[in-house]
């Protein structure tokens, strides 16, 4: 291994000396780590949670594994980052865990990373057009007269989302003509024309997504919905909005990416890092996987990167017209989230949650979280609201966020001291979040190339899951299809 390359190797998330690295270094399964020259039987392209949960599922069968990450971290969007004064580590991208999201669970036992719940007491906000109501924590959305015509399209939605079919495969829905080539917004403005029920009807959405309600196909979000349980429960909107009993309910102690980054440490020198895949070659019986760390090759392929953004890579030969117009139709949601670091919660005392809900700009969505005893407010900025601010000076984007925090809970919210904020839309290797969403068209014509090998490359990410798109439990199931997939080949 060169010395250039071997500065790339990161060794316990620590960068390795070049003596460290040199040679090849056994594995706990008696296979090698393998340079940059050597075969090895299957090689992950991306090192979040969805690779590296590929990775772990290969090496402890005992297949020799690289993992190609671009970014010179592990965890792709779940992500910690530290306050620039106090020093608190906050969750800069995935952050929550819920019933029924037992992979994550699972993995976050065994990397000895706990989760505390959410505060979900007293009263949470809907904000409407420049006024504040209260409602109570325990409800997902507000039970005031004006909202419950919703209802109706949030209720046909579930009824859709419950149908007989395989969820994960929404082109094989009974109605999926019909609700892919429609909107979201579409689809709920048949239903209702009452201004404050289209409101809710698109947060109800958003929150999610982070994209507009005509960015989306209904299909792809009633899919989502579909999503929200497991094999054994169906998903529900109730458990895709809530925060006790729902998608919401726990967040880590020490911030979520503590899983990927322990993941990223006992796979030791199978990650190499700073090298972005630039290209696959796949045209003989192995494939050549084109780095900036040098160029690999392996039997397998596992591409574990969203669709809105694989189609980057050059393929060779070229990929299917399906895929290729597949990774066209799907497009990364606009997102940050800016976080308020205090002293003290103040909107406990008032009998506040700490949660909102509504039409307030640029935070549309907030909730309260932990961080080393103190206490933070979050609030997630999406879709037009993040383009706006794209590329805003920071000082603008704490004025605006703080702005909202003081009309949500009061004066109060101005005392911060200190925050953090990260744009994922700037993100080279990301792109936007928390997830791709697909264009009406898309999943019909083109959905079976979500998840069809194409020779030996096979494809993960969170997009790609069955239960939990979007979230990190399905990252998780992913990459342990793929990895699944690749094992049953190369027996």
């Amino acid at each position: 291994m060169s010395q250039d390359i071997s500065r790339r190797v990161f060794l316990g998330g620590a960068v390795a000396t070049a003596g460290a690295v040199a040679g090849v270094a056994t594995l706990g399964s008696g296979r090698a780590a393998a340079a940059p020259g050597d075969t090895v039987d299957a090689i992950v392209v991306g090192g979040g949670l969805s690779g590296l949960s590929a990775a772990k599922t290969l090496s402890e069968s005992g297949a020799s594994v690289v993992v190609l990450e671009a970014r010179n971290r592990a965890g792709g969007r779940v992500h910690n980052i530290t306050t620039p004064r106090a020093g608190a580590t906050l969750d800069a991208g995935a952050e929550f865990i819920g019933p029924t999201q037992n992979h994550i669970a699972g993995l976050a036992r065994e990397y000895d990373v706990r989760s505390i719940r959410t505060y979900n007491q007293g009263d949470s906000v809907f904000w409407n057009t420049d006024k504040g109501t209260r409602m109570p924590a325990a409800l997902p959305l507000p039970a005031e007269f004006s909202t419950l015509a919703a209802l109706p399209a949030l209720a046909r939605a579930q009824a859709e989302a419950l149908l007989p079919y395989p969820v994960g495969e929404a082109w094989k829905h009974p109605n999926a003509r019909h609700l892919d080539s429609i909107t979201w917004k579409q689809y709920t403005d048949s239903i209702t024309s009452d201004p404050t029920a289209r409101m809710l009807t698109s947060i109800a959405m958003s929150a999610a997504l982070s994209v507009r309600p005509d960015e989306v196909s209904a299909l792809y979000y009633i899919n989502y919905i579909a999503a929200s349980g497991d094999e054994n429960n169906p998903g529900t909107l109730i458990r895709l909005l809530s925060t006790d009993g729902g998608a919401q309910e726990s967040l880590f102690e020490g911030g979520a990416a503590l899983i990927p980054l322990r993941m990223a440490n006992a796979l030791g020198r199978r990650v190499v890092y700073n090298a972005p895949v630039r290209s696959i070659d796949h045209t003989g019986g192995i494939a050549s996987v084109n780095s900036d760390a040098g160029t690999f090759r392996a039997r397998k392929v596992i591409v574990a990167m969203s669709p809105a953004i694989s189609g980057q890579i050059r393929y060779r030969p070229g990929l299917p017209a399906a895929r290729v117009a597949l990774s066209r139709g799907f497009h990364m949601g606009a997102v940050s989230k800016f976080s308020a670091v205090y002293r003290r919660p103040f909107w406990r005392d008032k009998g506040f949650s700490g949660q909102v809900i509504g039409n307030g700009r640029p935070i549309d969505v907030t909730f309260e979280s932990h961080a080393e005893g103190r206490h933070i407010l979050i609030g997630f900025i999406s879709a037009d609201a993040m383009r706006r601010l794209d590329h805003a000076p920071e000082s603008q984007i704490v004025r605006e966020c703080v702005g909202n925090f003081v009309d949500y809970f009061g004066p109060e919210a101005r005392d911060l001291i200190d925050y953090g904020v990260f744009k994922w839309d700037l993100e080279e290797w990301s792109q936007g979040g928390p997830v791709a969403v697909s264009s009406p068209g898309t999943l019909t014509r083109y959905g079976p190339a979500l998840r069809d090998p194409v020779g030996p490359i096979h494809w993960a990410g969170t997009e790609t899951a069955d239960y939990w798109t979007g979230y990190m439990d399905g990252a998780v199931r992913s990459g342990r299809r793929a990895a699944r997939e690749v094992l049953a080949d190369l027996r």
